[in-house]
C-alpha cells in the first residue's frame, strides 16, 4: 500500500477557460457552502444563535429596504455601464460564464444561495465583529476577479456597505439577503439575455 505523501500536491493556478460547465458551478457551489459553514460557526464562536438571523421581522420594512437598495444599485450601475469601458469592469469572464447558458431558475437559485451565504458570513458574522466600514473592504477584497480594476472594486465596496447599512437600519439580515439576491438575479439575466452585437 503506497503511503500518502502531502509534499506530492501540486497546487496550480486555474483560469475561467479551464474550467467545464461542471467544474464551474461545483467550485461556485462548493464556496459557498464553506462561505455558510465559516459564518454559522463564526456566529456560534460570537455566542449567537444563527437560527435567530432567518425568523422574519414583524414588519415588512426590510422588503422596501432590500428592493429600494438593489433598484439604486442596479441603476447606478447600468447608468455608469453606459461610459465605462468593458475592460474597465472586466471581471476575467467568471460571471458570463455563470449566467451565460442558464436557465432562469438556475439563475434564480444561485442568485438565492449567494445572497444567503455571503450574507450570513459578511453581515451576519464578520459585521458584528468589525463594523459595516470594515467589512466591506473585506467584501470586497474577496471578490478577487475585481481586484484588477477600482471601478467594480469600488462598486462592490459601495454595495456591500449599503448591505450592511440597510441591515443596520432594518435590524434584520433579511433586508441585506433580498437586496444581494435582486442584484445578483437582475445582473444575471442581464448577462442571460443580452443580445450579442
Amino acid at each position: 500500500m503506497k503511503k500518502f505523501d502531502i509534499r506530492n500536491i501540486k497546487i496550480r493556478k486555474v483560469t475561467v477557460d479551464q474550467l467545464n460547465d461542471k467544474m464551474l458551478l461545483m467550485n461556485l457551489y462548493v464556496t459557498q457552502v464553506l462561505t455558510l459553514i465559516i459564518g454559522i460557526v463564526w456566529i456560534l464562536f460570537q455566542g449567537r444563535n444563527p437560527l435567530d438571523f432567518f425568523k422574519l421581522p414583524i414588519t415588512n420594512d426590510f422588503i422596501i429596504w432590500g428592493t429600494g437598495l438593489a433598484i439604486l444599485v442596479l441603476i447606478f450601475d447600468l447608468g455608469i455601464s453606459r461610459f465605462v469601458p468593458e475592460e474597465a469592469a472586466d471581471d476575467g469572464g467568471v460571471n458570463e460564464r455563470i449566467f451565460k447558458t442558464r436557465a432562469l431558475w438556475h439563475i434564480a437559485v444561485i442568485s438565492l444561495v449567494v445572497a444567503i451565504c455571503e450574507e450570513v458570513l459578511f453581515r451576519g458574522a464578520i459585521q458584528f465583529a468589525i463594523g459595516p466600514y470594515w467589512t466591506s473592504i473585506l467584501f470586497a477584497a474577496i471578490h478577487v476577479r475585481y481586484l484588477r480594476h477600482w471601478i467594480p472594486t469600488g462598486l462592490v465596496f459601495l454595495i456591500s456597505y449599503g448591505l450592511g447599512w440597510i441591515m443596520i437600519h432594518t435590524g434584520t439580515l433579511w433586508a441585506p439577503i433580498l437586496a444581494h439576491f435582486l442584484i445578483d438575479f437582475v445582473m444575471g439575466c442581464i448577462i442571460r439575455f443580452r443580445r450579442e452585437e
